[in-house]
């Protein structure tokens, strides 16, 4: 529709301002959803070499920022909420046509969009910066509605507060409210309400089942709106539908508990490259390093061709290996001995096999013997890196170290010198006897 001026010119009709459209572009909320990115984005960054190469990691380590994102955001709304009061505009607002909640959510709708929107932007900046990475799992979005969510609500949430609590401090106070209480609930590792913290901590070994996130998010945003149609609303018994909902998905999540979660399929499969005796299987999660792991352990892969009594192979479990078997170094967690896809240090790791291969028990009161068997074994497949430091150590150390250090390497040069066949046969008795503190079996050096 158009106005005519007296003269017959047609004249557009001025638009209707739009509220919540000028708060979403020209307001508060950008800079609340740039701030929500960048803290987000500061912690995985300072994290990166603990999750970026593992789905898994990855998931777990966004998911837990959600500790910090939820009380950022909610500090965000209540700030936002405070704002009429600290301009003394408060009686204008209220002189708007519009409805109390329609006046409400005009304001806080755009920062609780907005927080999500940056929580949301990291976590997929997170997933892009581990896509290079991935080394054979797959992505894990399953919380990542959930916890989106969680950070919209917790901004709805501060700016019912923002709008109650007449103080400037309301929002610092709310953001270091939330963090501690979000902190304490998360140390519970009992009971059945540990499973409505919004932040609680995950495994990387579990899947969450398809409706914990969205009991979760039913859980917090009907929280969240229940509060707002309290305080907004010119009926608030219409409160009581999303609290009603709030209350069905909270009980969903008390009473299902572990049930929550289920075990990842990857996390009990190996992959394997039987091409080496013993074989090297790793955790199928980290199918893309079994290369790197096989040249790692060629060294000792190599000098143990034609060896008996050996273990079948190495592989990759969180339980003991069974008799058969030599436990694999551990590849988790991250950030050790496998950092971004790679081995920080094949030497060390190939040593830490070589000691998985002789399977030393804890004897109390070792033989001599045994204890040059061990060093000469653990010398020629991979010896230790700090074990020069150690010679060094024992060299400048008094009679008996000094006495000890020219056995052993009287006992590594032994072994060193034999003939092929010799060394495979010496090797072979030694290995028949690993695992146990009598080395009789194993011929002298």
């Amino acid at each position: 529709m158009s106005l005519v001026t007296d003269r017959g010119t047609p004249v557009p009709a001025l638009r209707a301002p739009r509220p919540l459209r000028a708060e979403a572009v020209r307001g508060f909320a950008p800079f609340a959803g740039a701030a929500v990115l960048l803290t987000v984005g500061v912690l995985l960054a300072g994290s990166a070499a603990r999750w970026q190469g593992g789905w898994a990691e990855t998931a777990a380590q966004t998911h837990i920022t959600v500790l910090i994102a939820a009380p950022l955001a909610a500090a965000a709304g209540c700030w936002q909420g405070g704002r009429e009061r600290r301009r003394r505009t408060e009686e204008l607002w209220g002189t708007v046509v519009r409805s109390p909640l329609a006046r409400f959510l005009a304001s806080a709708l755009p920062v609780a969009l907005w927080t999500a929107a940056g929580y949301l932007a990291a976590a997929g900046l997170a997933m892009l910066a581990t896509w290079r990475y991935a080394q054979g799992d797959r992505p894990h979005p399953g919380l990542l509605a959930g916890d989106t969510v969680v950070v919209a609500a917790a901004a709805l949430l501060g700016h019912v507060v923002g709008r109650v609590v007449p103080t400037r401090l309301a929002a610092p106070l709310l953001a270091i409210a939330g963090y501690a209480g979000l902190g304490l609930a998360s140390m519970s590792r009992s009971g059945s309400a540990r499973h409505l913290n919004p932040a609680f901590s995950v495994t990387t070994t579990g899947v969450p089942v398809w409706w914990q996130p969205v009991s979760m998010a039913v859980w917090t945003a009907g929280l969240a709106f229940a509060a707002v149609l309290a305080y907004a609303a010119r009926r608030r018994v219409t409160a009581l539908l999303p609290l009603a909902a709030a209350v069905a998905a909270g009980a969903v999540l008390t009473q299902t508990g572990d049930g929550l979660w289920r075990e990842e399929p990857l996390a009990h499969r190996q992959v394997c490259d039987t091409s080496t005796t013993p074989a090297v299987c790793v955790n199928a999660r980290y199918a893309g390093m079994l290369p790197q792991v096989t040249e790692a352990l060629s060294g000792i892969t190599g000098r143990l061709e034609g060896v008996r009594n050996l273990p079948v192979r190495w592989e990759a479990r969180d339980q003991e290996a069974h008799g058969a078997e030599a436990q694999l170094p551990a590849f988790t967690p991250l950030g050790w001995s496998v950092v971004r896809g790679r081995l920080t240090d094949p030497r060390q790791f190939a040593w830490e096999a070589t000691a998985a291969l002789q399977r030393r028990p804890d004897c109390s009161h070792p033989t001599e013997r045994k204890s040059l068997a061990d060093d000469a074994v653990e010398t020629y497949l991979a010896p230790s890196p700090a074990q020069k430091h150690f010679d060094d150590m024992d060299a400048r150390g008094d009679a008996a170290h000094r006495a000890g250090l020219r056995k052993r390497l009287a006992a590594r040069t032994a072994l060193a010198a034999m003939g092929a066949q010799e060394r495979r046969d010496w090797l072979s008795a030694y290995f028949a006897t690993a695992g146990t503190c009598d080395v009789k079996g194993v011929p002298a050096l």
